[in-house]
């Protein structure tokens, strides 16, 4: 049974971002979900949130564990929860700033939060919560709606180094929408994991949703998208088995990532690493590309378990 109040949509812009695949998502959902009998909730690499939001809002599940490598992320995520009245506030002076500036300006603007996000990186205490953190949720936010492309990219040193972007009105503090992300997250744990520590114990009667770093169509086409640890062939293969180990264990799992026969009909990388389960092939509409004549749409994988 759904719900008919409207949902919370991620707050940010974030590479490989899933809202667009909601629908056909929704379809591949295990039945298990849908008729309710699923009470917890695993993303372990949560991104933009897009398919726990989708989630929370449609099917009555009682506990989320949500989490990701990235600090910055998780301290946006964990502020939105607890101190969303005074995230807003704070975005809401950001933004009036930015809005009254000429495109000139607003591009110094710009460059000026990246250069003090960067410099007070080291200074944050990313371990226990503080006001600290809602300068920086409100510097995460402001980049990511101001920057190029909404792209969340870091160097090899962890510095945020994506250019500007040119914006006419973008949409800085969205109070109505943080105030649903806030109650949508109510039911969750969110913490600053990598998946394996994640996943180590989970609970009965739990879904679980693995979103990695998709593995590269082509070589020009492999960016660091949100962390300055890269995600190899390796680490897909190691995800792999960990999948196979939370499928022993009697979890429903549900994992997606490119699919390499876009490029090469012949690549049979994911066809063996998870020959065991399902394999399903959606159609996604990616625009990373800096080329805009070579965005469109491409073919992705969702494996299941079910």
């Amino acid at each position: 049974m759904k719900k008919e109040n409207t949902p919370a949509r991620p707050f940010l812009k974030w590479a490989g971002g899933k809202s667009q695949l909601l629908q056909q998502f929704s379809s591949l959902y295990p039945s298990a979900l849908k008729e309710n009998e699923i009470k917890n909730y695993y993303e372990p690499f949560l991104g933009s949130g897009a398919v726990f939001f989708d989630i929370a809002h449609q099917y009555t599940i009682k506990s989320a564990q949500l989490s990701d490598i990235n600090q910055n992320l998780i301290i946006t995520y964990l502020t939105i929860q607890n101190k969303v009245d005074k995230l807003i506030e704070s975005l809401y002076q950001i933004e009036k700033k930015y809005l009254a500036l000429n495109a000139e300006k607003r591009k110094a603007f710009y460059y000026k939060q990246r250069e003090s996000f960067n410099s007070e990186r080291k200074e944050i205490n990313f371990s226990k919560q503080n006001d600290g953190w809602i300068r920086r949720a409100t510097q995460v936010i402001f980049l990511n709606r101001t920057c190029f492309n909404g792209l969340y990219r870091v160097n090899s040193k962890g510095d945020f180094n994506t250019p500007s972007g040119v914006y006419t009105n973008p949409t800085i503090c969205d109070h109505e929408n943080l105030l649903k992300v806030s109650n949508a997250l109510s039911i969750a744990v969110i913490k600053c994991a990598g998946y394996t520590e994640a996943l180590r114990k989970t609970k009965n009667n739990s879904f679980i949703y693995l979103d990695p770093p998709y593995r590269p169509l082509t070589k020009s086409a492999a960016f660091t998208a949100y962390s300055h640890q890269g995600f190899t062939d390796v680490h897909q293969k190691e995800l792999a088995n960990v999948f196979t180990q939370l499928s022993n264990k009697g979890n429903l799992v549900m994992l997606s990532n490119s699919d390499p026969k876009n490029v090469d009909p012949n690549d049979t990388f994911f066809d063996d690493l998870y020959a065991n389960f399902r394999i399903a092939c959606i159609a996604a509409r990616r625009g990373i590309n800096s080329d805009a004549t070579k965005r469109g749409a491409v073919n992705e994988i969702v494996v299941m378990n079910y």
